[in-house]
């Protein structure tokens, strides 16, 4: 790689990191891309599309356990082989098969469903003017959208949010003092995964996981473990970025108070109100590939190897393509953001966390106002995938 002394550096493994900070802005300002202790990291909009669409470029994070000292065990034996870092024919394969579970008419049927969940959690708080946002509303909806779209019994969400909130350890650079606790809760969801395919071969119903199940192409179908895989991916992804994401979500229009009324007003702005929450602040704060060759981008030499984080936060608030950068506004016309990654590792998901997602701040918004942040409240570190630990609010009842 070229050495270029005016390239900014960025230590994204400093627990202070912020995305939001004046050091990425003054990144972003005089480079592209910023040098890191983990590779580089891609800071503007063109550059953050161009290389998510990059041949060049493959999935970035099948390595991560074993860069943090994790090289086998139950986690790293499902995490090398789920989707997500799948790549090449496999990567196509598994996808192809796992696409008609996931289209726009999939999401569109599961949104009245969404909306009971919803509006039952808010009923639970909306009478007494304050809640603790994530226990009371983000991780049980999630969890329960989870049940739904799965067809699970909604019981089951603590047994869900418990394991998926665990596996959620291993994105942290500290995995390897958790691998113990990450090990036995993705054990936990492979054998509640192997009941339910079981389940859905004796007993067909109306679901993702018996359309997973009977589904094939030309005679191909997902094996057992392709099946569980994937299956526990969809509970650890479905569970981890919908409870972060609406945190993130609350926050973005409790600073906001008359965009917050103006969606209450006009319930069909849910929609591009929740994805100017994406662009400014994502739960994925960046997206990891790594050079699967070298290869040379806009004058720079990228080896072989090269991690390269492609920045969703940094990107979505380039003053280049958005010129008021933070500030949201949901009756804008926007470029697309790039929050659910791009090119063959586009989030399989999307379409399904953009209806729930939707749907949980249309009814927020309809039973809620004057929402405040009552003070109190954590947060995961703002890298990699952040959120609220603990949110809690205060508000008036509609």
């Amino acid at each position: 790689m070229d050495h270029v002394s005016d390239v900014p550096y960025l230590d994204i493994s400093d627990p202070a990191f912020s995305m939001h900070s004046e050091a990425v802005r003054e990144a972003r300002e005089r480079s592209w891309f910023a040098r890191t202790n983990y590779g580089l990291a891609v800071l503007r909009y063109a550059e953050v599309r161009q290389l998510l669409k990059n041949p060049s470029l493959s999935q970035g994070s099948a390595r991560w356990p074993d860069h943090h000292g994790v090289h086998g065990g139950t986690f790293h034996e499902w995490w090398v082989r789920n989707l997500l870092v799948l790549e090449g024919d496999e990567h196509h394969r598994i996808r192809r098969l796992l696409t008609p579970a996931f289209t726009v008419a999939s999401a569109r049927r599961l949104e009245p469903a969404f909306a009971e969940v919803a509006e039952e959690l808010v009923a639970g708080f909306a009478g007494r003017g304050h809640a603790e946002f994530v226990s009371e509303f983000s991780e049980p909806y999630a969890a329960r959208a989870l049940c739904t779209m799965m067809g699970l019994p909604h019981e089951d969400w603590t047994f869900i949010a418990e394991h998926a909130n665990t596996i959620g350890l291993a994105l942290a650079v500290s995995i390897r003092d958790d691998i113990d606790r990450i090990d036995e809760a993705v054990s936990a969801l492979y054998e509640y995964a192997e009941k339910l395919i079981a389940d859905r071969l004796a007993h067909p119903s109306d679901d993702i996981v018996t359309r997973l199940v009977h589904h094939s192409e030309d005679g191909d179908k997902l094996s057992q473990a392709e099946l569980r895989n994937a299956l526990v991916l969809m509970v650890f992804g479905g569970m981890d970025t919908t409870r972060n994401q609406l945190g993130l979500i609350l926050r973005t229009y409790l600073h906001d108070p008359a965009q917050w009324e103006l969606i209450a007003e006009r319930p069909e702005l849910a929609r591009p109100a929740m994805e100017e929450a994406l662009r400014v602040a994502p739960t994925t704060t960046w997206v990891t590939r790594e050079a699967a060759e070298s290869f040379e981008f806009q004058g720079l030499e990228i080896e072989k190897g090269t991690t390269v984080h492609l920045f969703a936060y940094a990107s979505g608030t380039d003053p280049e393509v958005y010129p008021d950068g933070d500030t949201v506004e949901v009756t804008a016309e926007r470029s697309p953001h790039n929050t659910f990654g791009g090119g063959i590792h586009h989030c399989i998901g999307h379409q399904i966390a953009r209806a729930d997602m939707s749907v949980a701040l249309a009814t927020l918004t309809r039973r809620l106002t004057n929402v405040r942040a009552a003070g109190g409240d954590e947060w995961l570190p703002d890298s990699g995938n952040t959120g609220p630990i603990r949110y809690p609010i205060t508000f008036d009842a509609r």
